[in-house]
């Protein structure tokens, strides 16, 4: 038995999940079409497609999730039981706001969350909600651009501000934009359409899109900032960012550097999240590469005034690049100049398994941005074997979530890392949202369902359930 260190009193342990993945419930009670609405199913090694609305005849995994819509407080119930003191979900927009440009919300759509966080905390678990989480409504997508378009910016904190007001007196922790930072991958159509709602053709400059969209989320995140402290200054409101540490593959000095860009490149968005400025290297690069931004004096006086106050962030792998001979510019393009790892492990879709990555990246971010911390995601997607008996035998997961729990620790007792808590992704099997499978299974507690919405969607118990159940009651001490 391996014994980690107890975390500190208050430590958040829960389980994380977005509405979009598990609610299913798609067209119900008012609800809008969402951007994962209209992506199809796809495979290991096969992207999903993005259809122009919902078409028929295709496969739309996210139309039916687990049925959590219609089931949470049964799963409420297990979660209760496994000891989470937090469950991180998010609100879906087009609940609230079905095409995402009314001016008053749908109230069935607001009630069903009212329900759910009354149910949650109920069982003595704190509700961690994230607003948007890869769920912008498709109406937005189609008529403005998604946030190409600067009229986003008020359509989200209008849909922001409502939540807050109506939710004050029950979530606490909230965070703007989930996984921010995954459109530095800027060539990949997914990252841009989950991220910004953008869709691009052949002749658009896609790098400039991306840096523009993403400006203009950064500012409506921190005028949603701004409003949510006006309406309850109790809240805690975060940042939302993917860590995925990028290493030099050797000491050579241009592999170093190479590295260093890349950190830059993806880990601007918590600079200006949390220090409220632009870093000094980004306006030389707009610069460099001709890019026409539309920031304004009163943007950045926004972004300055709006800073979060913590960093949510997943992890789930470390990244490797290195230097190209003669390039004076480091110019780097992710995925293009990433490089395999010759030291660690990869899962069954190809990511790779790095605990001690987690504790750097918490080093590094509190050397940089000076904010406590809250693990939102880390995770193990894996094809989990049901016996005739029922159970699941997952020691594969439990190995993963140990040694990445120890290093986790590690960060908060021996390196003073002020971490609020942890929150597993997707604590409960749910639809995968880079393949649309529900084979790729990251949960505590197995949902009987296939890739195509087939079987009963009962809920049963892996052995990590009760491993995890006994992490919690030791505060991390039992691992």
């Amino acid at each position: 038995m391996t014994k980690g260190y107890k975390m500190p009193k208050g430590f958040l342990w829960g389980g994380a999940v977005a509405a979009h993945q598990l609610e299913g419930g798609w067209d119900v009670d008012g609800k809008g079409v969402s951007i994962a609405d209209v992506m199809t199913a796809g495979r290991n090694g096969v992207p999903r497609k993005v259809t122009d609305g919902v078409k028929e005849g295709e496969i739309y995994p996210n139309h039916w999730g687990n049925d959590f819509y219609h089931r949470y407080p049964e799963d409420d119930k297990l979660f209760a039981e496994m000891g989470f003191k937090c469950f991180r979900t998010s609100i879906a927009w087009t609940r609230i706001f079905p095409n995402g440009d009314e001016t008053a919300p749908n109230e069935a759509g607001l009630k069903f969350y009212d329900d759910l966080f009354d149910d949650l905390l109920s069982h003595g678990i704190q509700p961690v909600v994230t607003l948007s989480h890869f769920e912008i409504p498709y109406h937005l997508v189609k008529v403005y651009g998604g946030f190409s378009n600067r009229k986003m910016i008020d359509f989200f904190v209008r849909f922001a501000t409502v939540v807050f007001d109506r939710y004050k007196d029950k979530v606490k922790y909230w965070m703007t934009f989930n996984e921010i930072n995954n459109q530095t991958a800027w060539s990949d159509p997914h990252p841009l359409l989950q991220n910004s709602g953008l869709q691009l053709g052949a002749d658009d400059n896609w790098e400039q899109a991306m840096y523009q969209a993403a400006h203009y989320e950064l500012v409506a995140s921190a005028l949603a900032v701004q409003a949510g402290h006006a309406i309850n200054p109790d809240f805690q409101i975060g940042c939302m960012v993917a860590m995925c540490p990028i290493y030099p593959l050797t000491a050579k000095p241009a592999d170093v550097m190479m590295a260093e860009r890349a950190m830059q490149k993806r880990y601007w968005f918590g600079d200006v999240h949390c220090l409220g400025e632009y870093p000094k290297w980004l306006p030389k690069y707009f610069e460099r590469k001709g890019f026409d931004m539309d920031i304004t004096a009163a943007d950045l006086a926004t972004l300055k005034a709006g800073t979060v106050d913590y960093v949510g962030f997943s992890y789930y792998m470390s990244f490797v690049t290195k230097g190209r001979d003669g390039d004076q510019e480091y110019d780097f393009k992710e995925p293009d100049d990433f490089v395999e790892n010759p030291y660690v492990e990869k899962s069954d879709w190809g990511w790779q398994i790095d605990p001690t990555g987690l504790r750097y990246a918490m080093n590094w971010m509190q050397d940089r941005w000076h904010l406590p911390q809250f693990i939102v995601e880390n995770g193990f997607g894996a094809y989990d074997k049901k016996e005739a008996d029922g159970s699941v035998h997952d020691d594969y997961r439990i190995s993963y979530f140990r040694d990445h729990i120890l290093a986790m620790e590690e960060a908060v007792a021996l390196d003073g890392v002020n971490l609020i808590g942890y929150t597993p992704w997707g604590c409960i099997d749910l639809v995968s949202a880079s393949t649309g499978e529900m084979a790729k299974r990251y949960g505590f507690i197995y949902v009987d369902a296939d890739d195509n919405g087939h079987g009963s969607f009962d809920r049963s118990k892996k052995d990590s359930f009760d491993w995890f159940q006994q992490v919690i009651a030791s505060d991390g001490e039992d691992l």
